[in-house]
């Protein structure tokens, strides 16, 4: 993945450029590609800052989010459920096929932990708030 120029720097060669100069004669002054000081130009004038886009998918998406409530229920009625046990539940209520590692990192994020209990086995619980 790329890296991100400094805000300073882009707004040092925006302010070059609008002073009058090139685009390219920004890009030699502070040693950065043509491509870059054209591109930096473009999206100031688009969005009107020099700031980077964001980077990365958008946060909310996913095959598993229709699905959020009913893995929460089943989750929260049976605790020490297996991930492929929730996964075998998941195919046969809704027809989705969703792989084991994929429900756990999705309960993760829904802020359930796993805690391993004294007899080997493990129970999934909800964070509590703060």
């Amino acid at each position: 993945m790329g890296h991100c120029y400094s805000l300073d720097l882009r707004v040092r060669v925006a302010d070059f450029v609008e002073a009058g100069h090139s685009c390219r004669a920004a890009a030699e002054r502070f040693d950065v590609s043509e491509s870059f000081a054209i591109k930096l130009v473009r999206r100031t004038r688009d969005t009107g800052s020099p700031a980077p886009a964001r980077q990365g998918r958008p946060a909310g998406g996913g095959k598993l989010v229709p699905y959020e409530g009913f893995l929460i229920q089943t989750v929260e009625a049976r605790p020490a459920i297996t991930m492929p046990e929730l996964a075998a539940r998941l195919l046969e209520e809704h027809g989705v096929v969703a792989a084991p590692a994929m429900l756990s990192r999705f309960l993760c994020r829904c802020g359930f932990t796993y805690k391993k209990t004294p007899d080997g086995g493990g129970v999934r619980t909800r964070r509590r708030a703060r």
